[in-house]
């Protein structure tokens, strides 16, 4: 049991490891394409004024990105771990997503495509990894 309990916990922790270091990816392509302007203040209301000035173009490619995130992620806790690590990845990267465009001013497309595709995504790498146990005939 105990066994069990650390390769679930391992394995999320690993599949939220590979998952910030791909949304630290993201980050950074979208730093290329939209830069911060010199001036920036990194108070809420500067941050507020960025996001709302993003390119719909930089916004889609991002929803692929964040998508790929979630299943990438998904995926590697499946595959370390189990259902419930991947199932707990995945509630993770929603709630972060979630709250992420709840803080933002994202257009509203951005917001319902989103968070049609995070959990769809998280599902997909899962269930791609998902290998059931093979019964050895007698």
């Amino acid at each position: 049991m105990i066994r069990f309990a650390l390769r679930t916990v391992l394995a999320t922790l690993a599949g939220l490891v590979a998952s910030f270091a791909l949304v630290i990816g993201v980050e950074i392509f979208s730093n290329l394409v939209h830069p911060l302007p010199s001036d920036f203040s990194h108070d809420p209301e500067a941050v507020c004024r960025h996001v709302a000035k993003y390119p719909a173009w930089v916004l889609a490619v991002v929803v692929v990105a964040w998508g790929l995130t979630a299943a990438i992620g998904t995926w590697i806790s499946q595959k370390l771990g189990n259902v419930y690590s991947a199932s707990v990845l995945g509630l993770l990267l929603v709630a972060g997503v979630g709250l992420n465009i709840s803080m933002l001013p994202y257009p509203i497309w951005f917001k319902v495509v989103i968070m049609i595709v995070m959990p769809f995504a998280a599902f997909i790498g899962g269930r791609l990894a998902f290998q059931p146990k093979t019964r050895v005939p007698c």
